[in-house]
């Protein structure tokens, strides 16, 4: 089996001349067949430009693999568009090329929360900077010497930090580093039905005071024990059809004892007109 092995590697001068002759064979091709070669030969030749433009996004958030790949297969687009004549070499062109490519992937598919396209660019150029100005002023540069720097607002370069939290948020699952406490989620705000029913709970228990220690007995047997009628008439020694009756009336009267707890008293919906009144 034979063993891929790594071409020397070439000077610029030389990587540029071999570059050109392999594009004039490429316009020469007639086939796919014939020209597919060429076009991974040329490949090739520039991985390493792909690896070394790629690396100058590290440390952003996103996997330096997953970045490579970009470039590389902006590399290929690149080999496909170009026009000898058109650009003072395949590397000059093809560094945009990749450049805007491993940009458009940031601004397209690297936020989970995306900001406005004005905030991506921001930070791109706060990214730049940063490094500069921390060599140039041996400290970390406040917001007010960014915003300077890039020619936006302090308001602006605030904003963008705020935006950045998009790029990669915290996972709601995420614990903090004391294991004791709990993790985002649990801080989150829920529908809690218990605390939901509170006041109907409430209400209800004010109202089961009216009734007798035989009636609340029915009710716990039948809806809280889950008896049914025909097992609560026989423990009882009544018919079924009693204990319906029974039932419902007592029903009836908590019904109509919630509704006016629930509705505004004539005294309260009095003293209200006159106040309007007044």
């Amino acid at each position: 089996m034979s063993q891929h092995l790594q071409p020397p590697r070439l000077s610029f001068a030389e990587r540029d001349a071999e570059t050109s002759e392999l594009f004039r064979r490429l316009a020469a091709a007639r086939t796919p067949e014939a020209s597919e070669p060429i076009v991974e030969e040329i490949v090739h030749l520039y991985l390493d430009l792909c690896a070394s433009m790629a690396g100058r996004y590290d440390g952003r958030g996103v996997e330096h693999d997953d970045l490579v790949q970009v470039a590389r297969l902006a590399l290929v687009k690149a080999v496909r568009r170009y026009e000898p004549g058109h650009a003072p070499s395949f590397a000059a062109y093809a560094v945009p090329t990749i450049s805007g490519e491993l940009k458009r992937w940031f601004r397209d598919r690297g936020w989970v929360v995306r900001p406005p396209r004005r905030l991506q660019e921001l930070r791109a150029n706060l990214q730049s900077v940063r490094g500069r100005l921390e060599q140039e002023l041996g400290a970390t540069p406040t917001d007010a010497e960014l915003a300077q720097a890039v020619g936006a607002t302090v308001e602006e370069v605030r904003e963008v930090a705020t935006a950045a939290t998009g790029f990669r948020p915290l996972s709601l699952d995420c614990s903090p580093s004391d294991e004791e406490r709990p993790g985002l989620a649990a801080f989150l705000a829920a529908d809690d039905d218990d605390l939901a029913g509170a006041d109907d709970r409430v209400c209800l228990a004010d109202a089961l005071t009216e009734l007798d220690d035989d009636e609340r007995e029915l009710l716990l047997m039948r809806y809280v024990e889950g008896m049914t009628q025909r097992e609560i008439g026989e423990a009882r020694g009544v018919s079924q059809m009693q204990v319906s009756r029974t039932l419902r009336r007592i029903t009836v009267r908590l019904h109509d004892q919630l509704a006016e707890q629930v509705a505004p008293t004539p005294s309260a919906e009095a003293a209200t007109e006159m106040g309007t009144a007044s």
